[in-house]
């Protein structure tokens, strides 16, 4: 394929590449979008920081200049959409306990003898003697001692949680409440302490599905009380996610069409540019004058190719170079008549062209001047 480009062009071409290597920024000129949307197309990387019109040189046609783009160009700030915080009722929130590795978990290998169970059965009930009498510490003690001695036991952890709630350590009841829905996943206990460990901490939706989890299981005044509770904060943070991921996505949407928008904009200016220049020829398809037998002038081939069907014709690399070749040379179509693809390509192409303005009638070969006389023409019997 022979280059669309004179010399003169190829060398403003090579000086435009030498510019954007050296100043990177200049990609990030609303004008030259067509060529870095093509750079993206083909996997490169274009410079992320924002482009400041004072920073490239003021084209020398005024009228130009005073035309804005049709598309403003998004800043980072405008991209990074501040979002408003949640107004959230924090009354009741405590500061987090810091976490205690000691914090004992007993030997989850550990095979407890009948012997073993019986005497953490009866630590458990020290422990509980303890706890109602408010001798808290004595009894995170105890159910320690428990769990060592019957470390499989669900109903242990989330008891000692309950203890820690009380202590005001959310974060270590919700590390016993965890371990006991290991070992029990329908301990209502577990998640009951747990959702109000939570919600000591501030961690409303968190809170507020234990809490349902422990009602579905076992119904229970306190735990309908403490998720009452919690239930405005949750919902309010609900809706904010909703709508934090609605905007997402209508920004995604919108990016999307931009990005097409740019696109299609940039293979309109690219098929202009190149119809424009020396030989009036878009990849080998004629300029005004340069389609044989063409009478009228020359069509708006931007017009043309933002047409869909011509675009998805001229895409198909062997409708091309078909077309370019009979467009050289009308006596070549003969090549193409056995090719139905091509065939029917060629004709759509040059019924396009002619109907825009091309002349020489729809339906006549790409340049076609008189024709061979046929049988019924010259009425042979």
């Amino acid at each position: 394929m022979s280059c669309p480009f004179n010399d003169e062009q190829l060398g403003q071409l090579k000086m435009f590449v030498e510019l954007c290597k050296n100043q990177p920024l200049l990609l990030q000129h609303p004008k030259i979008a067509f060529f870095k949307d093509y750079i993206i197309s083909l996997g490169g990387r274009i410079p992320s920081t924002g482009f400041t019109p004072k920073s490239f040189p003021a084209s020398g046609d005024s009228g130009a200049a005073t035309n804005n783009t049709s598309e403003k160009i998004p800043s980072s700030e405008d991209e990074s959409e501040t979002e408003s915080d949640v107004e959230l009722d924090m009354e009741g929130v405590i500061e987090a306990d810091p976490i205690d590795d000691s914090q004992v978990m007993g030997d989850q290998e550990k095979e407890t003898t009948d012997e073993e169970r019986d005497q953490s059965d009866e630590k458990r009930s020290e422990a509980m003697r303890a706890f109602s009498e408010q001798n808290f510490e004595e009894a995170i003690k105890l159910y320690s001692e428990a769990i060592v001695l019957n470390p499989q036991s669900a109903l242990l952890f989330a008891k000692r949680g309950q203890v820690y709630l009380k202590l005001n350590k959310p974060n270590a009841c919700i590390k016993d409440c965890t371990k006991a829905l290991e070992l029990n996943c329908d301990s209502a206990a577990a998640y009951k302490f747990r959702g109000r460990a939570y919600r000591l901490l501030g961690k409303f939706e968190e809170a507020s599905h234990d809490l349902c989890e422990s009602l579905k299981i076992d119904y229970d005044d306190q735990t309908n009380e403490w998720l009452n509770e919690v239930k405005p904060n949750a919902e309010k943070l609900r809706q904010h996610k909703l709508t934090v991921q609605r905007k997402k996505e209508e920004k995604e949407h919108q990016d999307k069409l931009r990005r097409a928008r740019n696109a299609q904009e940039a293979r309109a200016r690219a098929a202009q540019a190149q119809a424009e220049a020396p030989g009036g020829g878009f990849g080998g398809f004629p300029g005004a004058g340069g389609f044989p037998g063409a009478g009228g002038g020359m069509p708006d081939l931007t017009t043309l190719l933002s047409d869909p069907e011509i675009m998805a014709l001229i895409q198909d690399p062997d409708v091309a170079m078909a077309f370019q070749d009979v467009s050289s040379n009308p006596a070549n179509f003969v090549k193409y008549q056995n090719n139905p693809k091509v065939a029917a390509a060629i004709e759509k192409l040059q019924n396009k062209f002619f109907s825009a303005g091309f002349g020489g009638g729809a339906g006549a070969a790409p340049g076609a001047g008189p024709q061979p006389p046929t049988d019924d023409d010259v009425g042979l019997d």
